[in-house]
């Protein structure tokens, strides 16, 4: 019996060895984080962005990363510049097979709807054309979308003589109007080229997904409102692309007789047998290249109609003399000096920022398909680089266009050569067959603009949108109702403001939630969304949900916290009769501090101090813990309030209350 004091001592000394154990293992992993190295500074990211560009990681052994040649070095750049180098060396005659079918096809139905957009933007057909050689030549230089076809676009078309006609007339100077067109072109082509090199894509996410769904629907309707002018051959009729003035156009020359009833019939007429084959190939996959085919079948078609029966003279317009001939030099004519130079840049931002949204959503989704990654930032750069050069051979603003990519899907594309085969036959085209469209009737390309427009307006998308996000819904229909009734330009800046405000608000407001274990587990999380969870009496856990601690949210965060730690206080007083004796903020979320955040940590832990409540620190990341080094905020208020998780913050701060117990 006398030995029991002596084993009931040794239980206790072995219980406080292994408390004073834990501790020492807390405090050691404690220390990873305040001896973590500082993190890379923005200029080392940038830096690191733009090698990254030219000489990515994944194609570089690790023996090279360390010591380079400067042969392999620069085969490195060229291979992260020029993609084609890499799937060139792999490429078989069964693929060219497949690539030469997609790219006759492709090109069947970008003839027509080249020739159309030129007229949607304001330019001469050739235009169009040209838009169709250069730039898909160039992309499939650089590009890594093995599906995407390249070419004009009807909403970047319409943007352009949306947005370039206030700037300057094109019926009243259509060369100054071409010239001004070259040079936001180049604008929008260097534009690309930075975001791309720099890594600013993450701008381009500004306009939304639902903001894009907005815009799109909103410009499909205009630009098929507009084709009312070469549906019904319509003589006067607005600049304007509000959807009042157009309509007030088009009700004004019929009111008058300004309109010819034969340019109507056969528009429609074409109009209902695209709207038929579109139909159909939907319906039968085998069919697909019916849609692709009828466009042109509809040109050939319509021209020997008008061309034997001189439906020209009774009033059906026609396109008249295209100049055929390779693309002629524009270097010549860019604007970079005079009175215009700022409206034409900011023409170009606008464009280069709707362009590659809309490219990068469409090589994006069928590279999903196909299952393969799409580098944005790389996509942007060849994006640029392709308009830069298309800005020095008279194109205009090119992207990715979702139906001509289907149907380079549908017909079987393996890589861009199809983009390739497309350029080379749009070229012998234009050196062999622009005479023959003279001919062609305008109400046929304005019918192939409108059997293309269904494809822009998506309803199940904005519906779920709705479903899904009632702020995003907003923004969606702010840029639709914006383009719908005023502008091109208030449409996208309504989007914009809307998309920003919810940034804002989220920012401004971020979710901080209340926590507690959950039970059977070390995982804590929040008390609202897990009614199980087990709250710590005396011990506050508080998560910051928000990516950052600045400015915009310091106070806000502040005044939570304080009101939380008032009224757990007074539920304490009145239940157990006890106090707070710490706050545990989990900063497992917050990516990132700036000064006004470190002084409202300074602020609170000397409040809380004061009432004798401890503030605690848990997972603090990397530029976090690095600012608050820097700030020698830890020094201020102790490195010992820092732990790696919550779990283990907890378990110290209970160690410390039981202590506190055990003195008393």
């Amino acid at each position: 019996m006398g030995s029991l004091p002596t084993e009931s001592l040794s239980v206790e000394e072995h219980q406080q060895q292994q408390v004073e154990m834990d501790d020492t293992s807390r405090t050691e992993r404690a220390r990873w984080l305040l001896n973590s190295p500082d993190p890379p500074s923005i200029w080392h990211e940038l830096a690191g962005s733009i090698r990254e560009a030219f000489f990515p990681r994944n194609k570089l052994s690790s023996s090279s990363r360390v010591k380079q040649t400067w042969r392999r070095s620069a085969f490195s750049f060229l291979r992260g510049l020029f993609p084609i180098l890499n799937w060139g060396r792999n490429y078989t005659a069964s693929k060219f097979k497949s690539d030469l079918m997609a790219g006759l096809t492709l090109a069947s139905l970008s003839i027509p709807q080249s020739i159309g957009y030129a007229n949607l933007a304001k330019l001469d057909p050739q235009y169009g054309l040209y838009t169709s050689v250069i730039p898909p030549l160039i992309y499939a230089l650089m590009g890594s979308s093995r599906e995407i076809a390249i070419g004009p676009v009807a909403v970047v078309s319409m943007l352009l003589s949306a947005l370039m006609q206030n700037v300057q007339d094109p019926a009243a100077d259509p060369v100054a109007y071409r010239k001004l067109v070259f040079t936001v072109t180049f604008f929008a082509g260097v534009f690309q080229s930075v975001f791309g090199l720099f890594r600013l894509g993450f701008l381009v996410d500004f306009l939304s997904h639902a903001a894009i769904v907005g815009f799109m629907a909103g410009a499909a309707i205009v630009i098929g409102l507009q084709q009312l002018k070469g549906l019904l051959g319509i003589s006067h009729f607005t600049n304007k692309t509000d959807v009042v003035s157009v309509l007030g156009s088009v009700f004004s020359s019929l009111h008058h007789s300004y309109w010819y009833p034969l340019n109507f019939v056969l528009g429609c007429s074409f109009l209902i047998f695209l709207l038929i084959a579109r139909f159909i190939g939907r319906r039968n996959k085998k069919l697909f290249w019916l849609p692709a085919i009828a466009p042109l079948l509809s040109v050939i078609l319509s021209t020997l109609i008008v061309y034997l029966t001189k439906a020209d003279k009774h009033g059906v317009k026609i396109v008249k003399h295209i100049k055929g001939g390779l693309n002629p030099s524009s270097a010549h004519q860019l604007q970079l000096t005079g009175p215009h130079l700022g409206q034409t840049a900011k023409i170009g931002l606008i464009s280069a920022v709707v362009a590659l949204t809309e490219a990068i959503a469409v090589g994006r989704s069928f590279a999903s398909v196909k299952g393969y990654h799409l580098d944005g930032n790389n996509e942007m750069v060849a994006m640029g680089f392709m308009n830069i050069a298309g800005s020095l051979t008279s194109c205009y603003v090119a992207t990715g266009s979702f139906s001509r990519t289907a149907v380079n899907f549908s017909a079987g594309c393996q890589t861009v050569v199809s983009n390739i085969v497309m350029a080379i036959t749009v070229l012998l085209s234009l050196e062999l067959f622009t005479s023959l469209l003279y001919y062609t009737p305008i109400a046929i390309l304005a019918s192939i603009i409108l059997s293309a427009l269904p494809g822009l307006i998506d309803m199940n998308e904005a519906i779920n949108i709705y479903k899904v996000d009632k702020l995003d819904f907003l923004a969606c229909i702010g840029a639709f109702l914006g383009v719908l009734f005023a502008s091109v330009e208030i449409g996208l800046l309504a989007a914009v403001t809307i998309s920003f405000a919810k940034i804002l608000l989220n920012a401004v407001r971020p979710g901080i939630e209340l926590q507690g274990r959950l039970p059977r587990t070390d995982t804590y999380g929040d008390v609202s969304q897990f009614p199980m969870a087990i709250k710590t009496p005396g011990i506050l856990t508080i998560r910051i949900n928000s990516a950052l601690f600045c400015f915009a949210n310091a106070n806000f965060i502040r005044e939570r916290i304080m009101r939380w730690v008032t009224e757990e206080q007074d539920e304490l007083e009145e239940t157990t009769k006890r106090t707070i004796q710490a706050v545990i903020i989990d900063m497992s979320n917050l990516m990132n501090i700036d000064t006004s955040g470190i002084l409202v940590l300074e602020e609170l832990h000397k409040k809380l101090a004061s009432n004798g409540i401890e503030l605690v620190m848990a997972s603090p990341r990397w530029q976090v813990i690095h600012k608050l080094k820097s700030a020698k905020l830890l020094d201020r208020i102790g490195k010992g309030c820092v732990y790696l998780s919550v779990a283990e913050a907890m378990e110290a701060c209970l160690a410390s209350k039981f202590a506190a117990l055990s003195s008393c």
